[in-house]
């Protein structure tokens, strides 16, 4: 029976760490995803997507409130109880009726017990789920074992028990068990193809290490790439020993397995939906927290700076009302936007505090707001000064690595400090709280190996980068808590900045202590 709904259904499918240029749709040369390049036709593709933090807590917390996480509080993986915001996705979801779901990773300021329905997985294991299968044990072991690092043989257990397949089959299941007549939202979050890089057969043996290209750029390169990149470098040769390279070369392999895993899955949950006659009425939205180095520079996973490949991420919206468009080459789009866009969908306010912009008409395929979306900005960063060999922290008294058998790559030495980046036209800018500086032209250098900042030829473009991003950086300062008393604060209701619009109220303010306007407004604080 088909939904009777007036509101839409809402999946949001999110893969963990997934480089948004290694899809042959993009111009890779080998076909990982094929049925995200075939389905994505049919809707919007959007490929200039970016995170506000590549990071995975504070991306998924920026993605659920709107927030960038300089706002919302949570500038690390540790931080999920600091979340500051008004109200968030699954509040509006919750306030418009909506059945909520999350099927696989959480890693965001919510409990599980926040949806209404949950069955999670993490990188290591099955939650809250009791393994009861011989192959379902004998994964679960495998995965422990692997203290997060890569696999040289196919895990064991086959495609059923990977948790992509596992997390489809609880959407699948908690879309049966939804009443059809109330709409539904689900977080379909896979942990993959985050590390441990592990695939079964016959993903494993798919992209063989000797048929992999070669990367933009080398360990050669990491020099110039500043010294976060090269400090990087030492501890993971410190990790993988003399081999290094070719267990990199394993990585890179694993990982194009599993996003042909997650890719075959994608399409499992597809399927399911038609069978079901629900696609009609519902929005698909796939998407990732952020990118991996996937062997550039001779690094995998992330933790340095700003770069493209860990900022961009893939994007793609499909459903009812939203022209087929396939590929947008024209806007500049992020995590945040999300939010305020399933807001204008379903005929929700904005939470105040929300600083994403709808993207509906560029979905509608109408008239785009100028200058709204010429521009992407992701921060990174929890404050302070630069962490360095002279201090006394080792790896194993901060808790990023244990007797040099696993590594963390996010931790004090990578994190610290404040960096900001701004991608506009065929340029990326970064610029850290010291005033280093880096300017690449994407476009001809998708590396990044040419930094472009001292170049005297570029000495206006560099000025007129450096304009727009303290614009951006001043654009995302928080607008919690709002003023007191008369100062009322003029938000446009589709978070946009360039748009004429002359406000039909007294706008934003508060109007007793900061106690009550926290109890008015609402901000939270998980």
């Amino acid at each position: 029976m088909e939904s009777q709904n007036a509101k839409p259904n809402i999946i949001i499918v999110m893969s963990d760490q997934q480089r948004a240029d290694l899809r042959k749709s993009n111009g890779y040369c080998l076909d990982t995803m094929p049925f995200l390049d075939s389905w994505s036709c049919g809707g919007v593709d959007f490929n200039r997507a970016y995170t506000p933090n590549p990071t995975c807590m504070p991306a998924r917390v920026s993605m659920f409130t709107g927030r960038y996480a300089e706002c919302h509080k949570v500038r690390t993986n540790h931080n999920a109880i600091d979340a500051l915001y008004s109200k968030d996705l699954l509040d509006v979801f919750k306030e418009n009726g909506y059945q909520t779901a999350l099927c696989g990773k959480n890693h965001s300021h919510h409990a599980p017990d926040d949806f209404d329905f949950h069955e999670m997985t993490g990188h290591l294991g099955y939650e809250g789920e009791i393994n009861t299968s011989k192959e379902e044990i004998e994964f679960a072991d495998f995965l422990l074992n692997t203290k997060h690092m890569e696999t040289d043989i196919p895990s064991p257990g086959g495609l059923e028990v990977q948790h992509p397949y596992r997390n489809v089959s609880s959407a699948l299941k908690f879309i049966d068990q939804a009443d059809r007549e109330v709409p539904f939202f689900a977080w379909v979050s896979f942990a993959e193809p985050h590390n441990p890089y592990q695939v079964p057969e016959p993903y494993f043996n798919m992209f063989p290490p000797e048929s992999l290209p070669p990367t933009a750029g080398t360990e050669k390169n990491l020099d110039e790439k500043g010294v976060r990149f090269r400090w990087l470098r030492d501890r993971w040769e410190d990790v993988l020993g003399d081999n290094i390279n070719e267990r990199i070369l394993r990585c890179r392999s694993n990982y194009h397995g599993m996003l042909r895993l997650i890719d075959d899955q994608l399409k499992r949950l597809i399927e399911g939906l038609r069978e079901r006659d629900l696609e009609k009425n519902t929005i698909v939205i796939y998407v990732s927290d952020h990118g991996d180095f996937v062997g550039e520079y001779g690094l995998i996973r992330k933790g340095a700076d700003l770069p493209d490949i860990l900022t961009h991420i893939p994007f793609v919206w499909r459903g009812p009302d939203i022209v087929p468009q396939g590929k947008q080459t024209n806007s500049f789009v992020s995590l945040v936007d999300i939010l305020p866009t399933l807001c204008d969908i379903i005929g929700a306010k904005i939470p105040f505090g929300c600083q994403g912009k709808s993207i509906l008409p560029i979905l509608t395929n109408k008239e785009i707001p100028d200058k709204e979306f010429d521009c992407a900005y992701s921060e990174s960063g929890f404050s302070g000064l630069y962490w360095n060999e002279k201090d006394a922290l080792t790896l194993e008294a901060e808790g990023a690595s244990q007797n040099m058998v696993t590594f963390d790559c996010l931790n004090t030495w990578t994190q610290c400090g404040q960096v900001r980046m701004l991608r506009k036209g065929d340029y990326r800018i970064q610029l850290d709280m010291m005033g280093t500086g880096y300017l690449y032209n994407v476009k001809e250098d998708p590396g990044e190996l040419v930094n472009l900042w001292d170049n005297p030829d570029y000495f206006n473009l560099k000025t007129d980068m450096l304009t727009e991003l303290t614009a951006a950086i001043l654009r995302a300062c928080d607008p919690l808590p709002v003023p007191h008393n008369r100062y009322r604060t003029k938000i446009h209701p589709k978070g946009y900045w360039f748009q004429p619009y002359a406000s039909e109220d007294m706008g934003v303010r508060n109007t007793g202590s900061l106690t009550n306007m926290l109890n008015h407004m609402e901000p939270k604080k998980s």
